[in-house]
C-alpha cells in the first residue's frame, strides 16, 4: 500500500517534468503527507494541468466525505472492475506527484520507517484516479486515490505492496482521455524497475504525521 509520501519539488520543476505549460498553484514542500490532506495531481482534460486534490477517493454516489479514508489506495489487479473505481479508471486517470514515499518494516513490536525515491532524485507520478465529488450542499471537491501493485525486489523485504510509478514514456497512455483499451492501461500498472530506485532507513519521527520536516528524508 501507500500511506505516506512527500513532495518537496517546487511547482515550476514539477511542471517541467510533467510537460505542463500553464499552472496557477502554490504548494509548499510537504515531507509527511497523510490521507485526507491536499496533494498535487496531473490531469489531462485536453491539455495537462497541475491541480490540488484531497487524498482519499470519494465516489459520486457517496454522501459521506469520510469514505475517502478507506479509499486512499486502489489495487491494480481489481481496479478495472471495481464498482468504486471503474468509472474513474475509464475516464478520470491522473498522476499523483511525489518525490518519494515511506514504507514500514515490522521489527518485533516496532515498525521501522524507510524512505523510497528514484535514483535520479527527480519527482515522479504515481498512477492515480480522481473524482470531483459534490457535498450534499453541492460544493465540489476533487478527491483521488493511488493505485498499488505487487512490490518489486527492492521493496519486497519491507512490504509486499508498492504504489505504481508510471514511467515518463507512458504518461500519454495513462493520462490520455482517448485511451479506452483497458488491457493497454493495465499493462502500465507494473512494479517499477528496482534498479532505478533506492531506499534507506529514516528517522522514526516520521511515524508522527505532525513531524513535517526535511529531516524525514535524510538517511539514518
Amino acid at each position: 500500500m501507500c500511506g505516506r509520501f512527500e513532495i518537496h519539488s517546487v511547482p515550476q520543476i514539477i511542471a517541467e517534468i510533467f510537460g505542463i505549460t500553464e499552472w496557477d498553484i502554490e504548494y509548499p514542500p510537504r515531507y509527511n503527507i497523510a490521507p485526507s490532506q491536499d496533494i498535487l495531481i496531473v490531469i489531462n482534460d485536453g491539455k495537462r494541468k497541475l491541480i490540488k486534490s484531497r487524498w482519499g477517493f470519494v465516489p459520486s454516489s457517496f454522501s459521506d466525505l469520510n469514505t475517502g479514508y478507506r479509499m486512499i489506495n486502489a489495487r491494480a489487479e481489481t481496479v478495472a472492475g471495481s464498482l468504486a473505481f471503474k468509472s474513474a479508471f475509464e475516464k478520470q486517470r491522473c498522476l499523483v506527484v511525489a518525490d518519494g514515499f515511506y514504507e514500514w518494516r515490522k521489527e518485533g513490536t516496532t515498525r521501522k520507517p524507510f524512505y523510497v525515491r528514484l535514483r535520479s532524485h527527480k519527482p515522479f507520478g504515481f498512477a492515480g484516479l480522481y473524482n470531483v465529488w459534490r457535498s450534499p450542499d453541492g460544493e465540489p471537491l476533487t478527491t483521488s486515490t493511488i493505485v498499488t501493485t505487487d512490490a518489486n525486489e527492492l521493496i519486497m523485504p519491507i512490504h509486499d505492496r508498492m504504489p505504481v510509478i508510471i514511467p515518463a514514456d507512458k504518461y500519454d497512455t495513462w493520462l490520455g482521455p482517448a485511451v479506452l483499451d483497458s488491457s493497454a492501461l493495465l499493462e502500465v500498472l507494473n512494479p517499477y524497475p528496482p534498479g532505478e530506485m533506492e531506499l534507506f532507513p529514516v528517522t522514526p519521527k516520521v511515524n508522527s504525521v505532525a513531524h513535517d520536516s526535511p529531516e524525514n528524508i535524510r538517511p539514518m
